[in-house]
């Protein structure tokens, strides 16, 4: 016989039991789901932590290379050959770094890395070789105009070291001479037959009559006027315009001024006059162009335009 008491407990034992299944089903699914979404996060390619494009994706001795990183928070430090490049914002979660190359470059790979709040992205770019012409140059002993003055620079250093946040330029730059070509960037020389190792030329030359118009290549504020007068004995009269991010043209060799340091100027507008001033064999225009310190050929910039 069964006692009273059984079916007095038979409801709690019943709804432990059913309970207690429960419980342990809810336990296997959720194991079974955590299980699934390691395996699913497991089996899934490694996100990479900004869009990186790298502009041109094949840069030869004396292109900038252009760093274009898309991703949200503050701007990304951009190093490479163990230097570090400023990132300046294009738009909004959008940003840019320039990376100057030049004929004293060696060819190969450049390791380029991206670091910030969203994390790292290392990309590796080949920089390939590039042909420059040479020139043998006969120096007779003293000659005069070979030497420059500190003054002189100290102002040119400052003028290429210039970070300034705003970007001034907009799409191709432009010719700043009507004048022939007399000489194109990268030039390498011989001075009495024997190689300048860190020489080239640091610019585009442009041979026209003295005084013809000089126009600026593109916006800018005047960063530079450089006189004779005041000790621009090898440059010549200069004038340097600050592009914005980096960037700076060079006027060298003028024979007179149409801007004053300060002013800003657009593209195209009259800047100077060509002359023979400094270390020059005859009127001509030197332009030249810098990106973070480093003289890089300003025809890409012309024809391609850099963002």
């Amino acid at each position: 016989m069964v006692h009273p008491a059984f079916f007095a407990v038979l409801p709690v034992r019943l709804s432990l039991w059913v309970w207690r299944r429960a419980s342990a089903r809810r336990l296997l699914l959720a194991g079974l789901a955590a299980s699934m979404a390691i395996l699913s996060f497991l089996g899934r390619p490694a996100q990479a932590a900004y869009s990186v494009q790298v502009v041109p994706s094949s840069p030869a001795l004396g292109d900038t290379i252009a760093v274009i990183v898309q991703g949200s928070g503050q701007p990304p430090t951009v190093s490479a050959r163990g230097q570090d490049y400023p990132a300046y914002d294009l738009e909004e979660n959008r940003f840019r770094a320039l990376i100057p190359t030049s004929p004293l470059d060696q060819p190969g790979r450049i390791d380029i890395r991206v670091n910030g709040d969203r994390g790292t992205n290392n990309i590796a770019v080949g920089l390939r070789n590039r042909s420059f012409p040479t020139q043998s140059i006969t120096l007779s002993p003293g000659r005069a105009g070979l030497e420059g003055t500190d003054y002189e620079f100290d102002r040119m250093d400052a003028l290429k070291a210039l970070t300034t946040p705003e970007k001034y330029w907009d799409g191709p730059m432009e010719r700043p001479s009507r004048g022939a070509v007399s000489s194109l960037y990268g030039l390498r020389r011989y001075y009495n037959g024997v190689f300048a190792e860190d020489y080239y030329h640091r610019g585009v030359d442009y041979a026209e009559g003295n005084g013809a118009p000089i126009y600026a290549p593109a916006a800018g504020r005047i960063a530079l006027v450089g006189r004779v007068a005041d000790g621009f004995q090898l440059n010549g009269n200069t004038i340097g315009i600050d592009h914005g991010q980096g960037v700076t043209s060079v006027m060298i060799h003028l024979s007179g001024f149409e801007v004053n340091e300060g002013d800003f100027v657009e593209a195209g507008q009259l800047i100077g006059r060509m002359g023979a001033t400094g270390f020059a064999t005859g009127p001509n225009l030197h332009w030249g162009l810098y990106v973070n310190g480093v003289a890089v050929d300003p025809v890409p910039w012309r024809y391609d335009g850099v963002e």
